[in-house]
């Protein structure tokens, strides 16, 4: 854009002072042919302007033509600096326009005509900069005016429109072209950039903007590019890329190694399973003939030359970086005139292929192994799962517990510690329909309160610090078809128990850290050796989870109250102990009758850890009562006055101290002949009694 110092007149005007009169004034005026001046004061500073109509006004007031231009000046006057814009200097819409320097100097004078006359010579040039632009640009350009009239065409919207400018300028765009959107951008006032348009067999992109003037829209320009060679072109790219990006992952995918070489014999690719399977990187042998690789020490022999040489697939052994074995097989790809243009060699490493052979056998070997202990282990789990008594009360106990194994029912097993609830658990279990799924047993009091959900729920990778990667199963999944113990099911938390209780009900778990469900298929069998209905009374323990878990209620009696069982746990650990350390050893009678008159607190467990002990300790064949000392305390048996403390009648009291004489002399002699004779009555009582109070008879 145009400046004042572009047009104006002279870079030394000429300049009137406040003395000099109209007819100086009018004469220097005709001489120089110019229509005013500036008037400097004595300071040399600018002080008005004075121009011919100033001189016409003083003729028509009949002034002396020796007035002082001073009197008849306009002042202030309005000025411009040298670098004022012509559109800024139009606006002034005066006539006659000092010029200043930066000093505030005079420098030049413009007229008003001066800036009329470049305004119309830069809008001319401007034009036919624009129209030149127009007729040169690649794309076409569209212009229609306020009512959708076509104004603008050129010659590369011919091109691409295949229409010619006289044809269509002039026309409503929509009779043209009905698709440019071109009123939608006259209605919106908004631009859109990136719009493809499609004119016939021609793809175009085009960008349409309003032409805003003074805030109002006037028009609308459309610039549109022919993209068929790019749509095509890009297509074709698109498929390429697409192709070529499966090979790779088909070539990287592959388990053996691929080597590719030319039909020269330089190398040209290697998949990814070659650099694991000989530890050579592709950029250590890109580019590289086979032959370098061989005289450098990458592999012994390549197999590529051979391949080349007889036109057909090759197969050798050879080694790679001096200590590896491959399998490589070479296989030609010809061209269509026969000639030989690549050479895929497929390589395994034998080092694999032996050691698999070497697992496979360790794995049937072992597989062999583990079939043999598992039948062990059974046999022995069945003896240790076998529930040894003869008393009326655990008869009851297996005789629910036969009844119910059928039934798919929960079962609350309770009973103090070491009565054997597990036992019962697994006594259940191996009678069930679910005697081939898993057996899992839980103590919710032996785990930590912040592990046992992770452990019953399982978790997903990344759940929590310390997690597996790979996630893990809880007890519940693992138990899956078969049944699941939850023993000492009172220590459960309240929390876990209303998670516990979701189970229970609807047979699906979750995992931490997963939002999907898991339908689970098990049994549940909880223990306890508190009394739960207590820990209700107090809140901590679920009154619905209660009543989901006790849908069948077996008690385990403690064997002070089944002492007739207790001689034969006694010789079934002993028998058991005396096997497993090659042993003979044998209670003598006293002892016998000790541990009968024993309460036993620790009941079956302790029976169990005291006759392994004395098998292991005692180095005598027979154990007596003096190996039994601080082993076990001794309690008042004739009679117990515990049971008198706990309520029984002279009745029970009796009958308690004749079933325990009984019981005593039965063990004694072997004989209720002698038993009766010791106990001064008959045999016949003896054996009446015996059979009332559920005693086993010597045979």
């Amino acid at each position: 854009m145009k400046r004042a110092k572009d047009i104006m007149n002279n870079r030394d005007p000429f300049i009137l002072r406040n003395s000099d009169t109209i007819v100086y004034a009018a004469q220097e005026f005709r001489m120089r042919k110019i229509d005013g001046a500036p008037v400097l004061d004595e300071k040399e500073e600018l002080n008005g302007i004075f121009s011919k109509g100033h001189i016409i006004g003083a003729i028509a007031q009949g002034l002396s033509g020796i007035t002082k231009v001073s009197e008849l000046m306009s002042s202030p006057v309005i000025t411009v600096t040298e670098d004022t814009l012509l559109q800024e200097i139009w606006k002034a819409k005066v006539g006659t326009l000092p010029v200043l320097d930066e000093k505030g100097k005079v420098v030049g004078i413009i007229t008003r005509n001066d800036v009329l006359l470049s305004l119309i010579y830069y809008t001319e040039q401007s034009r036919d900069q624009l129209q030149t632009i127009l007729e040169s640009t690649y794309n076409g350009i569209i212009a229609v005016d306020r009512k959708g009239i076509i104004k603008i065409w050129n010659s590369s919207a011919e091109r691409i429109i295949k229409k010619a400018a006289k044809d269509t300028i002039g026309k409503p765009v929509m009779d043209v072209i009905p698709n440019t959107r071109l009123l939608e951008t006259l209605n919106t006032g908004e631009s859109e950039y990136g719009g493809k348009l499609q004119i016939g067999k021609i793809i175009a992109v085009t960008n349409r903007a309003p032409i805003v003037k003074d805030g109002e829209i006037i028009g609308a320009v459309a610039v549109i590019q022919d993209i068929s060679d790019f749509e095509k072109i890009a297509s074709e790219l698109k498929n390429s890329r697409q192709l070529n990006k499966e090979l790779d992952a088909i070539i990287d995918s592959v388990y053996d190694g691929l080597f590719i070489t030319d039909g020269k014999g330089f190398t040209t690719r290697l998949n990814k399973s070659y650099t694991r399977i000989s530890g050579i990187q592709a950029k250590e042998v890109m580019g590289k003939h086979i032959q370098e690789l061989v005289d450098t020490g990458y592999c012994s022999e390549g197999v590529t030359p051979s391949v080349l040489e007889q036109k057909k697939a090759v197969t050798i052994m050879h080694t790679v970086k001096g200590h590896k074995k491959l399998l490589v097989t070479g296989n030609p790809v010809f061209d269509d005139d026969g000639e030989i243009i690549y050479v895929v060699t497929t390589a395994r490493d034998m080092t694999d292929l032996i050691n698999l052979k070497e697992k496979l056998d360790k794995t049937k070997e072992l597989t062999r192994i583990y079939h043999l202990e598992l039948e062990q282990l059974r046999k022995q789990q069945m003896s240790e799962t076998e529930v040894i008594g003869q008393s009326k009360a655990i008869k009851n106990v297996l005789d629910i517990s036969d009844r119910v194994s059928h039934i798919d029912a929960t079962v609350l097993i309770s009973g103090e510690t070491g009565v054997g609830k597990e036992v019962i658990a697994q006594y259940i279990h191996k009678r069930s329909p679910r005697n081939k799924g898993p057996f899992i047993k839980v103590n919710c009091a032996a785990i930590p309160e912040n592990l046992l959900e992770s452990e019953l729920f399982g978790y997903e990778k990344g759940a929590f610090t310390g997690a597996h990667i790979n996630g893990k199963p809880g007890m519940f999944e693992l138990a899956n078809t078969g049944t699941i113990l939850l023993d000492e099911i009172g220590d459960l938390s309240l929390g876990l128990q209303a998670k516990l209780l979701r189970v229970v009900q609807e047979k699906e778990i979750t995992r931490i850290g997963s939002t999907s469900v898991k339908k689970v298929d098990f049994r549940i069998i909880a223990a306890t050796n508190v009394d739960l209905e207590k820990k209700i009374i107090h809140g901590v323990f679920r009154e619905d989870l209660f009543y989901r878990l006790n849908v069948i209620s077996i008690c385990i009696p403690p064997l002070r109250q089944r002492r007739e069982d207790i001689l034969l746990l006694v010789k079934h650990f002993l028998d058991v102990y005396n096997k497993k350390y090659n042993y003979n050893k044998q209670f003598n009678l006293l002892a016998l009758d000790e541990l009968i008159q024993y309460d036993w607190p620790g009941n079956v467990r302790e029976i169990k850890n005291l006759v392994e002990r004395l098998v292991i300790l005692t180095s005598d064949e027979v154990i007596t009562c003096e190996h039994l000392k601080g082993l076990i305390r001794k309690s008042n048996q004739m009679p117990n006055t515990n049971d008198w403390d706990n309520g029984l009648t002279l009745d029970e009291a009796i009958a308690q101290v004749e079933k325990r004489l009984i019981l005593k002399y039965l063990i004694k002699f072997r004989s209720t002949r002698k038993a009766a004779k010791e106990l001064g009555t008959s045999q016949s009582t003896v054996i009446r009694r015996a059979q009332k109070y559920g005693l086993n008879l010597p045979k």
